[in-house]
């Protein structure tokens, strides 16, 4: 089996990209060799042993990338161990939690074959001054849920590298630096 693991992913406006490269830097503290790649920008899975997918779900859609890449390399990805993560709820209560593993969960559905070793949502970042058009003129909007809610970065670093370590632990990849696993 090929001994490295790819993280792929996607981002609007860069949060999820912050969000794979702790996941990345993890993986690779505990010994792992990992590659990260924007997931439009991957052309093959051969060279990887495991892959770890992100993308945003934003204003109830995941990111059309992840459905793209799902959809390119689902021979591939059903051959090894995948997990899968996406930065949800811009807000850290239960409602939006729930609301956005729903639709994380319908997201996922569409893809039976995919069987991930683990799944994770976490609660992401927004900065309204940041938005580019459309998405600028729909937060502007005052019947938008967005309308008037102030910057925030809500990341759980901890939870983000604690799952990381949950992933290392479930993905059966080639060889491992057994030092840096202790």
């Amino acid at each position: 089996m090929k001994d490295k693991v790819l993280v792929a992913y996607a981002s609007k406006y860069g949060s999820t990209q912050e969000v794979a490269e702790a996941i990345a830097a993890t993986l690779r503290e505990r010994g792992l060799a990992v590659d990260i790649q924007p997931m439009r920008k991957v052309r093959t899975l051969a060279e990887y042993g495991a892959v770890v997918l992100g993308a945003p779900i934003y204003i109830g859609a995941w990111h059309k990338d992840a459905h793209n890449f799902l959809s390119r390399y689902s021979d591939a990805l059903s051959e090894r161990p995948v997990a899968v993560f996406a930065l949800g709820p811009t807000r850290d209560d239960d409602t939006d939690r729930q609301g956005s593993r729903e639709q994380f969960d319908k997201v996922l559905a569409k893809f039976p074959w995919l069987t991930p070793v683990a799944i994770e949502l976490f609660v992401g970042k927004y900065d309204p001054a940041k938005l580019r058009f459309p998405d600028s003129l729909l937060t502007s909007l005052p019947a938008s849920p967005l309308h008037g809610v102030p910057a925030s970065d809500l990341r759980d670093w901890t939870a983000i590298r604690a799952w990381a370590d949950k992933v290392h632990s479930t993905l059966k990849v080639g060889k491992q630096n057994p030092e840096r696993n202790q």
